[in-house]
């Protein structure tokens, strides 16, 4: 009876939203015309497309010559303390939970078809060839399309024959067939196959088509050439060219009849010794006591050109943020922000490792971040467009601020597609004027925002992007795909976001509170419908965690206004009484056996346990002969192993024991069995990361 009234009273509450008013949220309307006059979509895809013209791998020339562009950019926006900040990177340093990944640059790169007595040539021409002969036309050119080429590549000059190996991921997958000195053609990564191919079989180089993550439109444009990685660290170090599903399939038709493919590659490439390159600015705080205080927008920086999306796009945002804020400041169109706002355009999570733990003064200054990263896709890349909360583990009402101006911007939006006329339809002469549509997304990984997020710094980072893109990662990640209208909405809703953020006070704190009910509503009916998907003692379980994370969300109002509220003043309790409901929910039940265990984090190293490039965890468990927790692979209702894995390591805090974590997790991703998190718990333990209190 207990479960059913604190479900029926969840779905009540949460038919009981209303909708936002008209007039804008949290700031005033002179504010936000203000901001809505300035912010140009159209000098964002300016800048986008300068970003996507280089070959943005970490620590290369592309890299730089972006960072230099950004750095020039910011100072004629007038920002103050520009900088392209340099931590060394060869391999050798860590940064937290981050190997440094050396450098890589590629000089040259190219991959031919030769003809040889045993060949037919790819047009089919039977009329005989001379030994070795090139066929016209490149298989693959760097300087064409430097996607082409697999990161961590190594020089080379072979020639070899093409031995299909399907996925080659596994033993079975070679059976039979001899590639001692010769290419393979592979559907997956190269990172994936080149410790079996090169280390144990003896293949000279890689060919891959592999694909991207899984969508509607997978494998629908057969030209697409996927991004691709070898393993930064593996000592079998060898080279990958990436072709598309359409060159691939060419290949495996002809090899099926038994002719011989003879393929030539050249590739002058390789890692070095060398730097990760931040990119810095600030637009300063006026307060004399909350100056030192940060509100932070992030982005990253790096990929395959063109990556216009992923992230041009991103990086380009919230540079006409930077330039918007300054602009408007310097004309005297809005005062001057308390606290001290800064932009970060680093490589993706390695980058930002680095500069959290090399700075880690500017991580103690940081109350909150907007990341962006993906957020410009126009309809030809069916992307939807997320404002994305925070994982259970660090509640914050920041979430609650960018949806309150997402939300507010979806109906003026739509209001103008739909009738003509709206206040704020926030369109660009160059963009298109379809509707926002912006989705309230539960928390998801894959980007800075996990380590911002991470237990060791607990900033939370209010996460804009698109998912879907149909061409993430690959060669038509084109500036041609990108909608000035949606770079000046994510523009807006971060510039507005953080702006108040930056200027928030025991006044303006009053105002989360009508933003926090709202979206409290909103999370409300997503539990009630989660919880009758499980038994009784689970539901009892989601629902008492729901409550508890809305407690604690409010409580974090405290982080920026430590004196403005108190917990006697909810000021929603009685439309929904939170309190009340989470004493009803009772207590959990008497943790027993290894649930009664706890663990602390240790103070270092920072970070989650795998980052970009390098999973600290594996490494480590391989050296200490710890076998592949079960947790990693585990599949829940609404979560992966990967992400119960960073919120077991997240709710590590020396007071909840192992059963209170796998409550915690088992609420927010779905029920998952005690072994299989203190497993990972004890693993953690093996390693060095956390210790038994």
């Amino acid at each position: 009876m207990k479960r059913l009234t604190c479900i029926a009273t969840l779905l009540t509450l949460s038919a009981c939203q209303t909708l936002h008013a008209q007039k804008p949220p949290l700031l005033s309307e002179k504010d936000v015309a203000a901001l809505a006059n300035e912010l140009s979509g159209e000098t964002a895809k300016r800048n986008l497309e300068g970003f996507a013209r280089f070959h943005r791998q970490r620590s290369s020339k592309g890299f730089h010559d972006a960072a230099e562009l950004v750095a020039e950019r910011l100072r004629t926006y007038g920002l103050g303390d520009v900088a392209i900040l340099q931590f060394p990177a060869d391999g050798k340093i860590f940064y937290g939970t981050q190997r440094s990944r050396p450098a890589w640059e590629a000089d040259f790169a190219e991959l031919w078809e030769i003809a040889t007595e045993k060949s037919k040539s790819a047009s089919g021409d039977q009329s005989g060839q001379m030994p070795m002969t090139r066929l016209p036309g490149a298989i693959a050119s760097y300087e064409a399309q430097p996607v082409v080429l697999a990161e961590d590549s190594e020089s080379a000059n072979v020639t070899g024959e093409l031995v299909d190996v399907g996925s080659g991921s596994k033993d079975a997958d070679y059976t039979g067939k001899n590639i001692k000195g010769k290419l393979i053609l592979t559907s997956a990564q190269p990172g994936a196959v080149q410790d079996l191919a090169v280390g144990k079989f003896g293949a000279a180089g890689i060919i891959s088509y592999a694909q991207n993550q899984k969508t509607a439109w997978s494998g629908e444009n057969q030209d697409a050439i996927r991004w691709g990685h070898l393993d930064t660290f593996s000592p079998n170090k060898t080279f990958a060219f990436m072709v598309s599903l359409k060159t691939a399939h060419q290949f495996q038709s002809r090899l099926a009849t038994g002719e011989e493919i003879t393929l030539r590659a050249v590739v002058k490439a390789g890692q070095h010794p060398g730097n990760y390159e931040i990119v810095t600015a600030t637009i300063p705080g006026s307060d004399r006591k909350l100056k030192d205080e940060e509100i932070a927008f992030s982005c990253h920086l790096d990929h395959q050109r063109p990556g216009a999306n992923d992230n041009a796009s991103g990086c380009a945002t919230i540079l006409e943020v930077a330039r918007t804020l300054q602009k408007l400041i310097n004309e005297k169109k809005l005062a001057p922000p308390a606290r001290t706002i800064r932009f970060n355009f680093p490589p993706e999570i390695e980058g930002t490792m680095a500069l959290l733990n090399g700075k880690p003064e500017l991580a103690k200054r940081t109350k909150a971040v907007i990341h962006m990263d993906m957020v410009g896709g126009g309809p030809e890349t069916k992307a939807v467009f997320h404002v994305t909360r925070g994982p259970m583990s660090l509640p914050s009402f920041v979430h609650d601020v960018a949806w309150a101006f997402a939300d507010w911007l979806n109906d003026q939006s739509y209001q103008f597609a739909a009738t003509g006329n709206a206040a704020y339809p926030m369109v660009a002469p160059e963009g298109g004027k379809e509707p926002l549509r912006a989705e309230y997304s539960a928390h998801t990984m894959g980007s800075d925002h996990d380590v911002y997020q991470d237990s060791s710094f607990a900033i939370p980072a209010i996460y804009l992007n698109d998912w879907p893109d149909r061409f993430i990662h690959t060669n038509f990640d084109s500036a041609a795909n990108i909608d000035p209208t949606k770079l000046k909405r994510a523009a807006f809703i971060g510039a507005a976001s953080g702006y108040f953020l930056a200027a928030m006070n025991e006044d303006s704190a009053q105002g989360v509170l009508v933003a926090i009910d709202y979206d409290r509503l909103l999370r409300a009916r997503v539990a009630a419908l989660r919880s009758e998907q499980i038994p009784a003692r689970e539901s009892s379980n989601l629902i008492r965690h729901f409550l508890n994370s809305e407690i604690d969300t409010f409580q974090s109002i405290h982080r920026l206004a430590p004196k403005s509220i108190t917990s006697s003043e909810l000021a929603f309790e009685s439309l929904f009484p939170i309190q009340t409901l989470a004493v009803r929910a009772g207590n959990p039940p008497k943790a027993t056996g290894d649930g009664v265990l706890i663990f602390h984090r240790k103070p270092t190293p920072k970070g989650p346990p795998t980052v970009f490039g390098y999973d600290y965890f594996a490494e480590h468990a391989k050296s200490a002969g710890i076998a592949p927790p079960k947790l990693l692979d585990y599949q829940g209702l609404w979560g992966s192993g990967e992400e119960y894995a960073y919120e077991v390591a997240n709710f590590i805090d020396g007071k909840r024991n192992a059963q209170e974590i796998c409550d915690a997790v088992s609420a927010e991703y779905g029920p998952v069995p005690l072994d299989l998190v203190t497993e990972y718990l004890q693993a953690l333990e093996k390693i060095g990361l956390v210790e038994r209190r």
